[in-house]
């Protein structure tokens, strides 16, 4: 009896110490993981919604308004837009020609604005895919994934410092390109930790986590980005990029990874990248998982691309381009309340109950029904309420939706590959968005109002094809 205590003794509490040193690691993890999530957050929250539309805006407004025209009040001219619309006004000559300027400038803006955000998303939606692969046969003795966190870390931040020198918009999106490769090379392996680190019953609870760092860095993005721009206009660009090399590097550095020296790994061959692409796509439920995510992002992006523009062009009265920017990071944080109750209940219900389907349809009818609202009622309160509606469905999206993604991986050992794959997804709808909001811009002449129901149909589609999805409950 005395032997077999003395022996049990050790093994117990040498269970107890690798316990306590495996949760200390796993709350390493999550916490630069999250740390990380916000750096990136933060900067798509900051550059996508404020600083880079405010460029394009200001480059084309210059393009445009030249000469006489150079001093013209943007608030003004759209206010009597609207009076001449309904009829209370007649313009004379010269305000029927700033009139016609003023038409010009919203679909040249929107156009402009469509191409700078999509071909950069484009080239990532492209590489993605390879990078995961890559990243799952990267060795070093940071492990897989860290290499690419910290190339993307530095090499985007270096960029982001040259965002202001911009000159026209043709440099702004070879620029803006290159930097969303960048942070994807960094944002892809990041999301691939996931499935390497955290076990299968904590998932849901991690991407809780993350989804509710990633959409408050968002907010906190967009407002420093409006705040700053207001005090030292475009220099608002770099301190954005300090931070994203910040926490990208506190990642790599104090959440470090076992070695990848010794793993073993198949030689990665041409012909096998390609045939990479569409390896995950040939499992149905992935599949549909994968087209669902796409409209859905598309309807998403053709709903948020402008709104910057919506409240300077579309609600009324009109906002002037200052006070757009600083309204525009108050409709994500009137959204906070309703996306982090969405956020800290969808994961751990899902997790709890082991069911995912019903939240992300459930989340993206929500999002659908609430681009009716400022299409029914175009007036800044509304768009309150519908950032407010979209944000319970948007943040039970974020959360449920990556947890279904691992959930349905073909392969848990190309887990990057694939994830990568659900980026491309997610980075298509993305790039598709701009590019058919400006084309209903456009069309119609620098309105704004028929992309709501365009968006409403798309996203509504795309919550009932996740209902496809046989594997996952």
């Amino acid at each position: 009896m005395t032997n077999a205590s003395s022996e049990t003794a050790p093994k117990t509490a040498s269970n107890a110490v690798q316990y306590q040193v495996k949760t200390r690691a796993m709350r390493r993890y999550i916490t630069f993981y999250s740390l990380a999530s916000l750096g990136i957050a933060l900067l798509w929250g900051s550059l996508l919604a404020i600083l880079v539309p405010l460029q394009v805006q200001g480059i084309e407004f210059h393009r445009i308004f030249t000469g006489a025209d150079s001093g013209v009040d943007l608030q003004a001219l759209t206010t009597l837009q609207s009076k001449v619309a309904a009829g209370t006004v007649t313009p004379d000559a010269d305000q029927q020609r700033q009139l016609g300027l003023l038409a010009e400038f919203n679909s040249s803006r929107a156009t402009s604005l469509s191409i700078v955000s999509s071909v950069g998303v484009l080239l990532g939606m492209l590489l993605s895919p390879i990078i995961g692969m890559l990243s799952d046969r990267t060795k070093s003795r940071w492990g897989r994934r860290a290499p690419w966190i910290a190339a993307g870390g530095i090499g985007g931040t270096a960029l982001i410092c040259l965002m202001p020198v911009a000159p026209t918009i043709a440099v702004m999106v070879v620029i803006w390109s290159l930097l969303q490769v960048l942070v994807g090379v960094a944002q892809g392996p990041l999301t691939a930790t996931v499935a390497d680190r955290v076990p299968e019953a904590r998932i849901g609870v991690v991407s809780g986590i993350s989804g509710l760092a990633s959409y408050f860095g968002a907010i906190i993005g967009a407002v420093a980005a409006g705040s700053l721009f207001a005090s030292i206009g475009l220099a608002a660009y770099f301190p954005i990029g300090i931070l994203l090399l910040l926490t990208t590097m506190a990642f790599v550095l104090f959440a470090r990874d076992n070695t990848s020296r010794e793993m073993i790994t198949k030689p990665l061959r041409f012909k096998s990248v390609v045939k990479s692409y569409g390896v995950a796509l040939g499992d149905a439920d992935y599949r549909w998982a994968w087209i669902s995510k796409v409209l859905l992002y598309l309807g998403y992006g053709i709903s948020s691309v402008y709104s910057l523009y919506m409240l300077q062009s579309y609600i009324s009265p009109a906002l002037s381009a200052t006070q757009a920017a600083q309204t525009a990071p108050l409709l994500q944080f009137a959204a906070l309340p309703t996306t982090l109750l969405a956020m800290f209940i969808s994961g751990r219900w899902s997790d709890k109950i082991k069911r995912r389907k019903p939240f992300v349809v459930a989340a993206g009818l929500l999002m659908a029904g609430s681009f009716l609202i400022p299409f029914i009622s175009p007036t800044l309160p509304a768009m309150f309420i519908q950032v407010m509606v979209t944000g319970l469905g948007y943040g039970t999206f974020v959360v449920v939706d990556q947890a279904l993604f691992i959930d349905v991986l073909p392969d848990k050992e190309a887990a990057g590959r694939d994830l990568g794959l659900s980026s491309l997804g997610q980075n298509l709808g993305n790039a598709l968005g701009p590019i058919v909001a400006g084309a209903v811009v456009g069309i119609f002449a620098g309105a704004y109002a028929p992309v709501w129901p365009i968006a409403f149909a798309l996203v509504t589609i795309a919550s009932l094809l996740v209902l496809r999805v046989k594997r996952v409950r």
